[in-house]
């Protein structure tokens, strides 16, 4: 695998959940593929998860790492190409890049969605100008329209706790005070899909996501329908994609907030969410910390997705 940053790049799911689940019983048992390898981390937004999961990841594999925050510490970067730089960025990223390249084997990039130009997020600019010019393998630490790596550990933590071959997987919109990115909805759609689940998106008129990533999922607009039999009930804000609203709140509606009543409509459903989450607005208080709330397996299976994919970069590198 030469870079990742969607679940296409894994080949065979099915395959790289199993491979995930031998990993995590054995997680220093690889560690001959990162001896003198060096991975950079470069941040453009904040992580608490990301960061410190995939560090772990890379300690486990024998890795050096490096960690670079792009505004604290560094010099601030121009993005555009045809800008007269005579403002506060000093250096352009397109310099940068190969700069950085320079001192690693493997580069993770964290850039979220700007939510100011729809075409410039879509197309993923920053990550690909890594992948262009920096000469390494790179991965995805969440980007402008996907989060791979967190939606790789949400289906082994599906997988782990699923008790029929094919459950219902319902993603679930809820209220958030900020207009958050449609990358973490955008990925465990499309990996949910992938992984042959029976998956059932809602939320509010308005708030449909980008069908590349939907394409497979059952749409419904009735909340209380889409729970009925759910067996996992995942919950995200995103701000609205479809155009003129992009990036836009359209609604803080507290009914959409996943509460017991709620999950009483499931099958005994797993509760899930990516992390940091907003209780009393995504998820109540009862519900997070309920037996039957995955967070915090979720959060620990990020070391075991991150793993897997340093892994097959190295073992690609080997190549």
């Amino acid at each position: 695998m030469r870079n990742f940053t969607s679940v296409h790049d894994l080949g065979n799911l099915q395959e790289a959940l199993k491979e995930a689940l031998e990993v995590k019983a054995n997680k220093f048992g690889y560690q001959h593929l990162g001896k003198n390898k060096t991975l950079l981390m470069i941040f453009f937004n904040s992580s608490l998860r990301t960061r410190l999961s995939t560090q772990k990841a890379a300690m486990n594999l024998g890795m050096n790492v490096m960690v670079l925050d792009v505004n604290q510490g560094a010099w601030k970067l121009e993005t555009e190409r045809g800008v007269i730089m005579d403002g506060d960025k000093p250096e352009h990223l397109l310099e940068a890049i190969p700069v950085m390249g320079c001192y690693c084997d493997i580069i993770g990039v964290r850039a979220f969605a700007q939510f100011e130009n729809k075409a410039d997020d879509y197309s993923e600019k920053i990550i690909n100008q890594f992948i262009q010019y920096s000469g390494r393998p790179v991965f995805s630490m969440e980007a402008a329209t996907g989060h791979p790596l967190q939606a790789f550990a949400d289906m082994i933590t599906i997988e782990e706790h699923k008790k029929k071959k094919r459950p219902k997987v319902v993603l679930t919109w809820a209220p958030h005070p900020r207009a958050l990115p449609q990358a973490v909805p955008n990925s465990f759609a499309q990996w949910a899909v992938a992984a042959g689940y029976e998956v059932v998106i809602t939320h509010p008129e308005g708030y449909e996501l980008d069908e590349q990533f939907t394409n497979g999922a059952t749409i419904e607009y009735d909340q209380a329908k889409a729970f009925e039999g759910a067996d996992f009930i995942y919950a995200k804000n995103w701000a609205a994609f479809a155009d003129p609203n992009y990036g836009k709140i359209l609604s803080t509606d507290r009914s959409w907030t996943v509460d017991e009543a709620k999950m009483g409509l499931t099958d005994q459903a797993f509760f899930m969410h990516c992390l940091p989450v907003r209780r009393n607005m995504i998820v109540t208080d009862d519900v997070i910390e309920s037996e039957q709330s995955l967070v915090i397996p979720e959060a620990a299976n990020r070391e075991i997705s991150a793993e897997v994919v340093l892994k097959r970069l190295l073992e690609g590198l080997e190549g």
